[in-house]
């Protein structure tokens, strides 16, 4: 398993910074130039040549420089489809709220209507305008324009809200070396010990500063500070392992692979150093069985996480929730301790019960809620999913068969079906789910529910499609609302011959749980 931890140079009374600076930039730029060249169709083997000729860097330089630039066109390439899925629905959902208005069902709360009407035209304009373009490098095989620097700087240079000096800053603030096993874990930036000193160093070889006849490229000394919690972790990793001897006596030493990216925020110089880290658990297929006696269903959200032990019967036997409501508001780097942290006291909790292995959802957030700010932000600083990558991260190391699931539906059933007869709030109850569907289990509908459906839902349904008005039905909203409620009443009427998740959408649809009693929902 990669994982990746963050040290500090320390770089205040070294006169080399100025040389690294230099590096950092001439790499940027080499960064840069061989993505233009991609993107023109050049060979890669050819792009590393001149690269290397151009900027004076050595081959390995050329080539990390080379590789980052065809994994930044690679991803966007894979980006585009989903971009474009996340515009075209949110283009829908515009052009239902704008109908909405203009039917009368929704009235705007702060502003009159011909002003919201106007907004959100505008809104969907736009829009269509980003979907044309989007449409047009998918036809092409295109990708968007990349911004090395960031989007947002890049705007706050156009209104001169950042100099010159600081926009170019932003675009050479980075240095990548690959690892190697066969140059010491790393050829280019290297992390040693000083016997003397008793302290690491970060050896960066500097191409630029080489001489003609010289055989290697001198080399930049700086200062590492290590964090205290990840210490005796990357000890393993820089420094050599004896293997065992050569005749004459010498020490056989064999490296770890680790890879090095320096990046310069402000004033400082952060190193993040990424390797294989040693894992005893696994994660599952959707087909392999959880054999454990005991075992965990977890429901991830963005303020908290509910975990529920179950047996590997799928009995219920204990529910805890662990709040991280800081995740909603803070920055992402104290959002990423915040993550590591709450990790922890999940994974400590799971060790007491002596579980063996825990489900979770496989989240998919998508940012098709143009309208919802709130929404919007919070998908964005979850979309790399930060809990449940902790979660796994962590449960890997400590040895836990870890299985994601569907996360179809499973608030709807625990809050319907588990919520009351266990006394669970709506998380606790969908993680018991999460943890019965990990286990192969498929929830069937209680009678008590069916009976409701019949007697209550489908009379319902009826009367709104007999008392709606003409003018009604024939706006283009009635008649998708016609439409709706009539698959709602066939799939009431077929429920048997479906899959149980179309009954399920019905109850979603149709009933609310008030102080554990149910009630009709407004449809």
């Amino acid at each position: 398993m990669k994982i990746t931890r963050i040290c500090l140079l320390e770089t205040n009374h070294n006169e080399e910074i100025g040389h690294l600076n230099e590096l950092m930039r001439t790499w940027c730029s080499a960064l840069r130039f061989s993505f233009n060249r991609l993107l023109e169709g050049e060979n890669f083997g050819d792009v590393i040549k001149i690269v290397q000729q151009k900027f004076r860097l050595n081959k390995r330089y050329a080539e990390d420089a080379v590789l980052q630039a065809q994994a930044v066109f690679t991803s966007q390439k894979e980006l585009l489809p989903i971009r474009l899925e996340g515009v075209q629905a949110k283009i829908q959902k515009t052009v239902r709220k704008m109908e909405d208005y203009q039917t009368g069902k929704k009235r705007p709360k702060k502003v009159p209507i011909d002003t919201c009407l106007v907004g959100l035209q505008a809104r969907l304009d736009k829009l269509q305008e980003k979907e044309s373009v989007l449409l047009k490098h998918d036809e092409q095989g295109t990708i968007p324009t990349v911004i090395f620097g960031g989007k947002k700087n890049f705007y706050h240079r156009l209104k001169n809200q950042i100099s010159s000096k600081e926009w170019k800053e932003l675009r050479a603030n980075t240095l990548y070396s690959r690892g190697d096993r066969s140059k010491k874990g790393n050829l280019n930036t290297r992390i040693v010990w000083d016997e003397a000193e008793n302290q690491f160093y970060l050896e960066v070889a500097n191409p630029l500063l080489k001489k003609e006849e010289a055989k290697n490229s001198p080399r930049l000394r700086f200062q590492v500070y290590i964090p205290d919690k990840y210490f005796a972790e990357i000890i393993q990793i820089v420094l050599p392992n004896v293997v065992g001897t050569t005749p004459k006596g010498k020490d056989i030493e064999e490296f770890q692979v680790y890879s090095i990216e320096i990046k310069r925020k402000g004033k400082k110089y952060y190193v993040h150093l990424t390797y294989d880290l040693k894992t005893f658990g696994s994660e599952l297929t959707w087909s392999e069985k959880i054999t454990s006696d005991r075992m965990a269903g977890i429901d991830v959200n963005i303020d908290r996480i509910a975990v529920t032990i179950l047996t590997k019967e799928g009995r219920f036997l204990e529910s805890k929730t662990f709040y991280c409501h800081e995740m909603e508001y803070v920055k992402r780097n104290r959002r990423t301790n915040i993550a590591g942290e709450t990790a922890k006291e999940v994974i400590s909790y799971l060790l007491q019960w002596n579980v063996g292995a825990f489900v979770l959802e496989d989240l998919k957030f998508k940012q098709d809620q143009d309208t919802n700010k709130r929404f919007n932000r919070l998908v964005h600083s979850f979309a790399k999913n930060k809990m449940q990558k902790a979660l796994i991260s962590r449960g890997l190391k400590y040895g836990f068969k870890i299985k994601k699931v569907n996360p179809a539906y499973t608030s709807v059933i625990g809050r319907f079906k588990y919520s009351k007869m266990y006394g669970l709030s709506v998380h606790e109850a969908a993680s018991f789910v999460i943890g019965r569907r990990g286990l192969g289990f498929e929830e069937k509908i209680p009678k008590e529910l069916i009976h409701q459906l019949r007697s209550l839902v489908k009379p319902m349904l009826i009367q709104i499609l007999g008392s709606m008005e003409e003018s009604e039905k024939q706006s283009t909203h009635g008649k998708q609302r016609r439409k709706w409620i009539a698959i709602l009443l066939k799939n009431i009427e077929d429920f048997k011959n479906n899959h149980s998740w179309k009954l399920w959408n019905v109850i979603h649809k149709t009933f609310l749980v008030k102080n554990q009693e149910l009630q009709l929902k407004e449809v």
